[in-house]
């Protein structure tokens, strides 16, 4: 049985309201990092991206954020973009839904590889079932769930939602 807890015309206001976070936090740059992690993360920071090209001119580079989220240090993280693109640059790592915080904090390791200006994480929902220390800056909803629920996004056109199984 699954209970619908975000429903499209919910998600674009939580689309809306965390683009002018990142716009607020980011007000002085000239380019912004948005680093989705693949699958529901770089679909969430497309649209994103869509919006913060709306409300700013800074430049917004979307980068594609890879790794095998059942053992991310077996395959490492890989990304879209060279190293020298978010060399001293502001990043929005984007995931859709922070669970353990496993793939958050694998994500931000490998950015911190490199100098950074500063990271900050935005996720759609925000479970609390961390096992890592990382917080979701900019988040949609937090929830409350047991260790036995599971939260499933699902980005179609139009018809966006959240479900809780």
């Amino acid at each position: 049985m699954s209970n619908r807890i975000l429903s499209h015309i919910q998600i674009q206001h939580k689309v809306n309201r965390i683009a002018y976070q990142i716009y607020e936090a980011n007000v002085t740059e000239k380019q912004i990092i948005l680093a989705g992690i693949d699958g529901g993360g770089l679909n969430f920071a497309k649209k994103i991206k869509k919006v913060l090209t709306t409300i700013t001119e800074a430049e917004i580079i979307l980068c594609k954020v890879s790794m095998n989220k059942k053992d991310p240090l077996a395959s490492g993280v890989q990304t879209s973009i060279k190293e020298e693109t978010y060399e001293n640059k502001s990043i929005v790592l984007v995931d859709d839904v922070l669970n353990s915080g496993s793939t958050l904090i694998y994500g931000v390791l490998h950015f911190l590889k490199t100098p950074l200006k500063q990271i900050k994480t935005a996720v759609l929902v925000n479970r609390n079932h961390k096992k890592f220390p990382v917080k979701a800056d900019f988040k949609g909803i937090s929830l409350s769930t047991s260790l036995k629920e599971h939260v499933l996004v699902e980005f179609k056109a139009k018809n966006d939602a959240v479900y809780l199984t």
